[in-house]
């Protein structure tokens, strides 16, 4: 969870960063971003190493190049150093995560592997949430808030290092390994229909998770005129917080209709967000991402519930990579373009033409979902 925590607890930090080394706003986003970009490069190559290789060698090196990046966080002096440990951040993150999952299923009794599956889904979400938070309290409590965050967040990661070190493998080595590198992106004719219609959700999801980690916290100040470390990762922590309890409750629904709820949950917080920044109010901004929170716990896990089924065991991996690169292509590239938008238009409607768009996405998929269930 320690490799969570950390992306988590960059989400106020780069605000922080922004100010003390005064980089362009729109190298705020960038700096948001690219963890998204190492983390699809690193989960499309290294997958399914851990199935070839075992689990245990695959997180072992997943938290050592976290490590890396928590101290070079920690030894920061310019923007460069920041993108570059966020790059570092996302490939730990993309390394591990299949193989932590892996991990959390083999784990599990035998009549609760679906446990498993979720408790790796909530890890994710749960550690961006507490590690926003905490970050937010840290720096609104001490003037060494970077020293104390890093800190702890490297003895957590050493501790992970030391349980996967001594920890038991829990899969058999097969062949193949050389091979599982290449990545296998695939929507087989048979699901085609189902991912069409889930993509344009799953894409608004992912930017609305992109907004509450990368666009929500700067904008406690820049757009609400709060001068409070602690709400800029409170405004981090209220959407993957729900989206970690979401995914729990919602564990046992049926995938359509999970689906929907997480389609109607966007676009309602989708719509107050827009109506917190017209009305200057960060308290309806806030509720809008804890509603848009619902959309994502229900959404992403559910597209994947109802796809994975579709297709035989050989074409899994290709269609969650195609799932894969939608989400995380939704939670960087949006980010980017809008922060070069401010330099153009202005924060607010910048802000309000990348959530604008999430309406969007969110009605096309609602009207998909609408004709494939007619045709059923």
């Amino acid at each position: 969870m320690s490799l969570y925590l950390g992306a988590g607890a960059l989400t106020p930090l780069l605000v922080d960063y922004k100010e003390r080394f005064a980089f362009a706003p729109e190298m705020l986003n960038v700096a948001f971003a690219v963890y998204a970009a190492g983390f699809l490069i690193a989960a499309l190559v290294f997958g399914s190493l851990s199935d070839h290789i075992g689990r245990r060698p695959v997180l072992i090196g997943g938290l050592i190049v976290q490590l890396a990046s928590n101290v070079l966080f920690l030894t920061a002096t310019d923007v460069s150093a920041v993108i570059a440990g966020r790059i570092i951040q996302g490939i730990a993150s993309g390394a591990a995560t299949a193989a932590f999952t892996a991990v959390m299923v083999e784990l599990s009794p035998e009549k609760h592997k679906r446990l498993g599956t979720v408790l790796g889904s909530v890890s994710l979400t749960g550690g961006l949430a507490l590690g926003s938070l905490f970050t937010g309290l840290a720096l609104d409590l001490t003037p060494a808030a970077k020293t104390v965050v890093f800190v702890t967040l490297i003895i957590l990661t050493v501790a992970g290092l030391l349980v996967a070190i001594f920890s038991r493998e829990t899969s058999q080595r097969i062949p193949g390994a050389l091979r599982s590198l290449i990545p296998r992106v695939s929507v087989p004719a048979v699901a085609r229909a189902e991912f069409l219609s889930a993509a344009p959700a799953v894409a608004a999801v992912w930017m609305l998770a992109g907004l509450s980690g990368g666009l929500a916290p700067n904008m406690v100040r820049s757009v609400f005129g709060i001068d409070s470390a602690f709400w800029g990762g409170f405004a981090g922590f209220v959407a993957p917080a729900v989206a970690t309890v979401i995914s729990l409750v919602f564990a046992k629904l049926a995938a359509r209709q999970a689906m929907l709820i997480g389609i109607y949950a966007a676009l309602l917080g989708a719509v107050a967000i827009i109506g917190g920044v017209f009305a200057g109010s960060l308290a309806l901004m806030i509720v809008g991402q804890a509603i848009s929170g619902i959309g994502f716990g229900a959404c992403f896990s559910a597209a994947l519930q109802i796809l994975i089924p579709l297709v035989s065991t050989h074409q899994r991996a290709g269609i969650v990579a195609a799932v894969y690169i939608v989400a995380y292509g939704a939670f960087g590239l949006p980010i980017v373009v809008e922060g070069q938008l401010v330099t153009l238009i202005g924060e607010i409607p910048s802000v309000v033409c990348y959530t604008g768009l999430t309406v969007v996405l969110t009605l096309i998929s609602l009207i998909a979902q609408m004709r494939l269930r007619q045709r059923a």
